[in-house]
């Protein structure tokens, strides 16, 4: 697969399809990205496992750090890789021994391996590098467009105001562009 550009059916995909995110290199600094993104999945409804040795048992917007990716205590749908690339080998031992296999394997903004990509896709999971899925939901949801920000998704809706405070829109409930 080409990892230079992902059409949003594939994005899309992942993110209706995956409930469980296990966050390798979360921090609970809430000035930190990692935290931003765990933060924001997990009130989008996905059930999010922050993965940092130095944070293990230690609970941060009702989220419990653990230790690694085999603590978590059901199975994961995607690893969501917030490390240095050259980090990503060693993420990706640790990955390849979870039962049963996650279904994807995303890396962050600047975070790119294209052999740790291949193993992974080689073992049948979808892999996204060098995407943020928090900005990617935002954007396919439509919420960041509330914020000025082209969203490439255009609609005639106007979209329901869902309460007092930060506008949550779903990508569930969206249709890609062209769909009918």
């Amino acid at each position: 697969m080409n990892h230079d550009r992902y059409d949003d059916s594939y994005i899309r995909g992942i993110l209706e399809e995956v409930r469980t995110i296990a966050i390798v290199g979360a921090s609970a600094n809430p000035t930190r990205p990692s935290y931003l993104v765990m933060k924001y999945l997990a009130e989008r409804g996905y059930r999010v496992f922050p993965i940092n040795p130095g944070q293990a048992g230690k609970e941060v917007v009702g989220l419990t750090f653990l230790g690694r990716l085999a603590d978590v205590p059901e199975p994961i749908d995607m690893v969501d890789v917030f490390r240095a690339p050259e980090h990503l080998p060693a993420v990706w031992a640790e990955v390849e021994t979870i039962l049963p296999l996650p279904k994807v394997l995303w890396m962050q903004l600047g975070v790119r391996n294209d052999e740790v990509a291949a193993q992974a896709e080689a073992a049948g999971l979808k892999v996204v590098m060098d995407r943020c899925p928090k900005i990617e939901y935002g954007r396919l949801s439509g919420e960041i467009g509330w914020t000025g920000v082209n969203s490439r998704t255009l609609s005639s809706r106007r979209p329901k105001l869902l309460g007092q405070g930060v506008q949550r829109l779903s990508i569930a409930s969206r249709k890609p562009p062209g769909a009918v």
